[in-house]
């Protein structure tokens, strides 16, 4: 496994939970976004305040995360944003997951935390305390700056 990189090379992303556990079971490999994004590297993943509640309705999601625990407020993991791309007009979704019309965040290398890690996230990417890259560090042995 590649090195978690120092400062500016980390970002963090918030999303809400249960799409945040799909992410960590390693099915969700995509995150629908509004808008394309440029930035590339690792991401802290954090789980957002919030539940969409009718996704807990879904097969998809419903199955994906079965028996898992919703951490919310909490960075839960860690992933590598290795591209960002929009499904051609008229074609299939690239993925169960994708929404039409969106920006699709590709994600590889995830990996979770063992114990979530309280912190306040926001839209968009945001930059991560050093702080909280140093709480988060512990739980991934594998991954050093």
């Amino acid at each position: 496994m590649s090195a978690l990189p120092q400062g500016d090379r980390i970002r963090g992303i918030t999303v809400q939970q249960p799409h945040a556990a799909c992410i960590l079971t390693g099915a969700k490999g995509i995150e629908n976004r509004p808008r394309h994004w440029t930035w590339r590297g690792w991401l802290l993943l954090h789980a957002g305040q919030n539940i969409d509640r009718p996704a807990l309705r879904l097969p998809l999601v419903g199955r994906t995360i079965r028996g898992r625990e919703l951490a919310t407020g909490a960075v839960i993991g860690v992933a590598r944003l290795t591209g960002c791309h929009q499904d051609p007009a008229g074609s299939p979704p690239c993925t169960p997951w994708a929404q039409p019309n969106a920006w699709h965040l590709e994600l590889t290398d995830v990996q979770a935390l063992t114990l979530p890690i309280l912190a306040r996230g926001q839209s968009g990417p945001w930059r991560p305390t050093e702080n909280l890259v140093a709480q988060v560090l512990p739980q991934l042995p594998d991954l050093r700056p």
